[in-house]
């Protein structure tokens, strides 16, 4: 596993103390690449600004040493803490890591940083079911994750563990879960 990741902010130097605009993670000259090559991006378009106005943008590496897992989860905490400009906050990210396409319903509020947080907690549910097939490699079942991690739904006296399926139907989507059968009971195991 390598610890090479950080994850960094860029910052408008215009304001005192200085704003934090983006929030970003990577390895190598990743932090500095958004000063070379200026994308078409809000992000771009804001650098380019203040260039224009003959500053030129902070960069601060956060945090260092990092997995790539961890600089994931920090990066998701502060962009969910931030917010993006989407989200009533003030960040110029327009991506937020894995990417969610939804169709939008003008009549529902979604509160600043509910879909950061919302995405931090399906990667942390998705690591702990990751976590749990790896310690069990003949395979979980469903009902496992429910009961082992705490995840038993009650609907009027009845388990309906519907939230590990689904995540357990995503890990599988990406391909680091299968399923099969194993008698009358369908089991999940590590590709």
């Amino acid at each position: 596993m390598s610890n090479t990741y950080y994850v960094y902010s860029l910052k408008d130097p215009r304001t005192k103390p200085a704003k934090v605009f983006y929030i970003g993670k990577g390895t190598g000259s990743r932090a500095t690449d958004h000063l070379k090559k200026i994308d078409k991006t809000r992000k771009g378009k804001f650098i380019q600004e203040i260039l224009d106005s003959g500053y030129s943008p902070i960069v601060a590496k956060i945090v260092e040493q990092l997995t790539e897992d961890q600089a994931f989860q920090i990066e998701l905490e502060l962009i969910s803490s931030f917010g993006t400009i989407d989200t009533g906050g003030s960040l110029y990210n327009s991506v937020i890591p894995k990417s969610i396409k939804r169709k939008v319903d003008n009549e529902i509020t979604v509160p600043s940083g509910a879909l950061e947080k919302a995405q931090l907690g399906l990667k942390l549910l998705k690591d702990s079911i990751s976590l749990l097939s790896e310690e069990n490699p003949d395979g979980i079942t469903n009902s496992d994750c429910a009961h082992y991690l705490g995840f038993q739904s009650d609907n009027e006296g009845k388990q309906q563990d519907y939230l590990t399926y689904s995540v357990l139907g995503l890990l599988m989507k990406e391909g680091s879960l299968e399923s099969y059968r194993l008698g009358n009971k369908r089991k999940y195991r590590k590709v």
